[in-house]
């Protein structure tokens, strides 16, 4: 069960019984005097609104330390802030292509770091990969757009086992899906943009750790690097976790039915959703998932101008970056999501000119299916 409430009450605000913390916008904080420190002293350190935020994100994650960041990437930038130099890099392939570019883009040339990408559910080629400079194992779970996932537990065992530290993506899934942490996981972080906002209204992301040593780190990363949620992006994402146990109900069980629906659909070549029971990885979906989750995501048994043609019919569901809002959106990741990859490298991870990435909303099922089978029509 998804304990929500319990953890929300201790979010009040009790300085002047409100039932919902008020946003703290200012950046300096009146000290009494040179001996005596208040709890908050500038803003980049600490912030009332961030911390409530803060505070109940690392409660529904089973952590002991959340720090919330100014988006997804700067989430990522900061955990990879935590390994020395030249260190080596396990990650789940297919990862999100904004971590891909940070991987390839940013890290190599900055730090010396070195990824290698492999399907992380073979446990004999993980350990084939392992060198004595390998510091991380970055898994995504369900990755985007293709929603393979990781056994999280398995991997984790395997890490600690040689002192390797492991962050996992959580942004499909959120706490309200599966928590890394408990399965054995270091580090948890999130694209807070998504599910945890989930009105499609912030730009936001968020760092968790179960373990003080790291958790110490972190907070002296996130206050020297200054990668914080503003006090307003906190609040709306705090307003937002108040209503993810209800969007995420009817989000997944939309998108199963979206999912079952497609699953023999005429014009659909390929569909990934790991809710389904004849997807290769509905045992893991079953074992660390409460369900496949809130995204669907198809190959077109078509070219590209059935493609566009599908995306200029569909009424409900708006063509848009990211995911995870109230609205149903649909990706084209090859030139959207996945765009900073070359067209070689998205074929190798599976991604097509005909891939589209569904992220189901909390409109009327009835209404999607109908949108969608009007929409595949060709």
């Amino acid at each position: 069960m998804f304990h929500y409430f319990n953890s929300w009450r201790k979010q009040l605000d009790k300085t002047n019984n409100a039932i919902f913390p008020a946003i703290t916008t200012v950046s300096s904080f009146i000290q009494q005097n040179v001996d005596i420190n208040g709890e908050y002293s500038y803003s980049r350190i600490k912030n009332p609104t961030r911390y409530a935020y803060e505070t109940l994100l690392s409660d529904i994650e089973k952590g002991i330390y959340a720090t919330a960041t100014a988006s997804g990437v700067a989430a990522t930038l900061l955990v990879l802030n935590l390994l020395p130099k030249n260190s080596h890099i396990i990650a789940m392939r297919g990862v999100y292509g904004g971590t891909y570019r940070i991987f390839e883009q940013l890290i190599k040339e900055t730090s010396g770091h070195k990824v290698d990408y492999i399907d992380l559910n073979n446990l004999q080629l993980v350990k084939n990969h392992l060198r004595n400079n390998t510091r991380m194992i970055w898994i995504e779970s369900p990755t985007n757009p293709l929603l393979e996932l990781v056994d999280i537990g398995k991997i984790c065992q395997l890490a600690k086992e040689n002192s390797i530290l492991t962050c996992v993506d959580n942004t499909f899934a959120t706490a309200w899906n599966q928590k890394p942490l408990v399965l054995g996981a270091d580090i948890v972080m999130l694209s807070t943009s998504k599910y945890i906002g989930g009105h499609s209204d912030l730009i936001g992301g968020a760092v968790i750790t179960n373990q003080s040593t790291i958790a110490n780190k972190i907070d002296v990363l996130k206050t020297t690097i200054g990668a914080i949620a503003s006090p307003f992006d906190a609040y709306l994402a705090l307003r937002g976790l108040k209503t993810l146990d209800l969007r995420m109900t009817r989000q997944c069980a939309n998108a199963l039915a979206i999912a079952e629906f497609l699953n023999n659909h005429r014009n659909i070549k390929n569909i990934y959703y790991p809710g389904l029971p004849d997807n290769p990885q509905y045992p893991i979906c079953q074992t660390q998932m409460k369900t496949g989750g809130a995204v669907v995501t198809i190959n077109i048994n078509g070219n590209r101008e059935n493609v566009k043609n599908i995306i200029d019919k569909l009424q409900y569901f708006v063509l848009a970056e990211s995911l995870g809002g109230v609205e149903s959106m649909v990706n084209h990741s090859a030139t959207m999501s996945h765009s900073a990859m070359t067209e070689e490298e998205r074929v190798k991870m599976g991604i097509y000119d005909t891939t589209l990435r569904l992220s189901v909303g909390i409109e009327d099922i009835d209404d999607l299916l109908n949108d969608l089978e009007q929409a595949l029509n060709f």
